[in-house]
Parts: structure tokens; C-alpha cells; sequence
């Protein structure tokens, strides 16, 4: 469970819930107006789902989960010693000599770009078949995360309208204030379903999932200049302190004392 995903919705509601108490109105207030929930809800939903193929939808309630269960954090110090290792080994017996240790390799980027390497290809092909698979990944990637961004964009927009909804219906009441007060409050509570789902959902799912894409492609970036290093026959130190650049200053010093 990726704790910041969870602590940022406990906040979100946190804070909206007693702001609600705070001005003297009840939380389940928000949830009497059914017809502002569905304005919003079904109708952003719907526009967001004419914006992209029915594939990407299906597909994208996975990728918000994703916000919340990420998965094993990416270890870039070890994916290092790992590209260092093997860097040493072909230095030391040749490139041909990774064979036998390829099968130990986990991460399957890392593999086929080996795997290419010790087969004889042209450094030139193999950067550009994981440069292709690098772009192919944030492609598949920017699919959740603009599906999330463009219903936070439609929200809002669908807020608006249902409170229009409600300030017609209103004005069947002008003679009685009562209802008419009522009704003015109840039509502004699709403004918030369509801001508060814009703010407080959606656009930070796409903001978070966007952030996950680019933590993935430093990463493969990073295994690609150590497969072409290993190819080119590169000094296992000159390897070392190229990738670690690719690590916060923090943890390059305690690699540096512990690492390959």
C-alpha cells in the first residue's frame, strides 16, 4: 500500500468532512441531492469515456488501483550492481561470458537488452529496440493518466450544469422562500460533487500515475546506458559512476561504501 496515496485521500475527506461540520451542515447532506451525484458522476463518466476507446476504460480502473498498490518499489541501487557485476565479467572474460548468468537476471528490460548484447547485435539496433520499448511503455503509461486528467477535466463542467439543473427548477418556487432557499443550497451541491471529485480524486490519480511512469522510464533509461556500457566494454568503476547519477546524493554515498 503506497502510504502517500493513502494518507492524501484520509486528508482530502478529512478536511472536507469537518469544514462541513464547521460551517453546520451535516456530511450526509452532500449525499440527499442523488440527482447531483449522477450529473456528475455518470455524465463525467461517460464523456470521458467517449474521449477514449472502451479498451482504455477497461483498463483504467487497474491503473488507479495502481495508485494505491504500486507494486515492488523499483531498487535502482541494486539494478546497478547488477549492470556493475556483469560490467566486470565481460571486461574480465568476455561478453559471451554472461551466458550462464543471464537466467539470473529478473528484470525482463534488462534481459532482452543482454540478451541482444551477447547475441552479436549492432549497439546502435540495441538502443533503439529498448529506446522503442522504453517509448511504447509511456505510451501504454499516458493512457490512465490522461483518462484520470480528462475526468477531472469534465467534472467540474458537469458541477456547473447540474447546479443550472437545480437553479431552474428553483425558480418554479419563487413565491414560497423557504423552498426557495432550499433549493438554491441543494443545486449548489453538484458544484462540489464535480470540484471535489476534479481536486480531490482524479486529478491527483493522473498527477500520481504520471509520477509511477517517470520513476519506471528513469529506470530503464538507467538499465539501457548499462547494457550499451557493458557492450562497449566500458571499466566496471567508469559504469559504476556513470549510473550513479541516477540515484539521490543520499544513497550514492552509501553505495559507494557498501556497493560492487
Amino acid at each position: 500500500m503506497e502510504l502517500g496515496s493513502v494518507v492524501g485521500v484520509v486528508l482530502v475527506l478529512l478536511g472536507t468532512i469537518v469544514a462541513l461540520i464547521l460551517k453546520g451542515l451535516s456530511p450526509m447532506y452532500l449525499f440527499s441531492i442523488p440527482a447531483a451525484i449522477m450529473i456528475v458522476i455518470v455524465c463525467a463518466t461517460g464523456a470521458t469515456m467517449l474521449s477514449f476507446k472502451m479498451k482504455d476504460t477497461t483498463g483504467v480502473f487497474k491503473a488507479i488501483m495502481k495508485v494505491f498498490l504500486p507494486g515492488a518499489e523499483i531498487d535502482k541501487a541494486d539494478g546497478i550492481r547488477t549492470i556493475v557485476d556483469f560490467a566486470g565479467k565481460a571486461r574480465r572474460d568476455g561478453i559471451l561470458a554472461l551466458e550462464a548468468e543471464i537466467g539470473k537476471v529478473e528484470e525482463p528490460f534488462l534481459k532482452k537488452g543482454l540478451q541482444m548484447a551477447i547475441d552479436g547485435v549492432d549497439p546502435e539496433a540495441v538502443e533503439e529496440v529498448l529506446r522503442t520499448d522504453i517509448k511504447a511503455m509511456k505510451a501504454r503509461h499516458k493512457i490512465g493518466s490522461d483518462w484520470c486528467m480528462t475526468m477531472g477535466v469534465f467534472s467540474p463542467t458537469f458541477g456547473i450544469i447540474g447546479a443550472v439543473f437545480g437553479l431552474i427548477a428553483t425558480m418554479s418556487h419563487l413565491n414560497d422562500v423557504k423552498l426557495l432557499a432550499q433549493g438554491i443550497s441543494a443545486a449548489f451541491v453538484a458544484t462540489f460533487w464535480g470540484v471535489f471529485m476534479a481536486n480531490g480524486l482524479m486529478l491527483p490519480f493522473s498527477n500520481k500515475l504520471k509520477r509511477y511512469s517517470g520513476d519506471e522510464t528513469q529506470y530503464r533509461e538507467m538499465l539501457l546506458e548499462g547494457v550499451l556500457a557493458i557492450q562497449a566494454g566500458k571499466n566496471p568503476r567508469v559504469v559504476e559512476e556513470t549510473l550513479l547519477s541516477y540515484l539521490p546524493p543520499a544513497d550514492r554515498e552509501g553505495f559507494s561504501s557498501g556497493g560492487a
